[in-house]
């Protein structure tokens, strides 16, 4: 009586202090035995290369050597075979097909090319940005001149041009100028652009969008 008397003490001594109670399930035992969780070991991390050798989990390949000949399907043992006697590696090339293809290689020049190749890709790649050009309905001649040649710099390198006026007061009465003066622009860049958006009113401002001749 006394032990139990102890022990719901301690019990109600830790939930006062807040302790969480849970079950020990580390600790519970069987027969004298201690009943350990199973370890889960860390993740491996994702390789989002092709499986290379042993990586390789089909049973049965078709086979590509080193010279481009297909050497037909085989077991992956075999396949293996082939690449060490070569002392290249074995890639799976084609996991999707049935059986998966393999080509015997040299995997580290392969990546080496597939990085290039990705590489000089990226070069290629142009990342076409909006230039934005703000004119007045009531501009002189040289300022405009001036966003005349901003203009066409932009598109020689292959941007777009949003090309605003922007209307103050009154003027908002006389939108008419502001066509104008879209207009004017549209004749003056001629065959160097194509509009992509036709000039619009957008709150107090009219816009139109340039974009050079050879993009699509």
């Amino acid at each position: 009586m006394e032990t139990r008397f102890l022990r719901l003490s301690a019990w109600r001594f830790a939930s006062c202090e807040g302790w969480a109670f849970r079950p020990a399930f580390h600790n519970l035992t069987r027969g004298g035995i201690a009943i350990r969780r199973p370890h889960r070991g860390t993740a491996r991390p994702r390789d989002d290369g092709p499986r290379v050798n042993q990586h390789i989990r089909a049973r049965e390949v078709l086979v590509i050597d080193e010279q481009g000949e297909k050497r037909g399907v085989m077991p992956l043992e075999e396949a293996l075979a082939l690449a060490q006697e070569a002392g290249l590696d074995l890639v799976e090339v084609s996991p999707n097909s049935e059986p998966p293809v393999c080509k015997i290689l040299d995997y580290g020049k392969f990546k080496y090319q597939a990085q290039k190749r990705a590489a000089e890709a990226r070069k290629k790649q142009k990342t076409v940005e909006v230039k934005e050009i703000k004119l007045r309905p009531t501009i002189d001649t040289h300022d405009y001149e001036v966003k005349m040649r901003n203009l066409r710099k932009f598109l020689s390198k292959g941007d777009k041009v949003k090309v605003t006026v922007r209307f103050r007061g009154r003027e908002l009465a006389h939108t008419d100028l502001g066509r104008d003066l879209m207009n004017r622009v549209r004749e003056d860049v001629g065959e160097e652009a194509k509009v992509e958006l036709l000039p619009k009113m957008e709150g107090r401002q009219m816009v139109m969008i340039l974009a050079p001749a050879g993009t699509r």
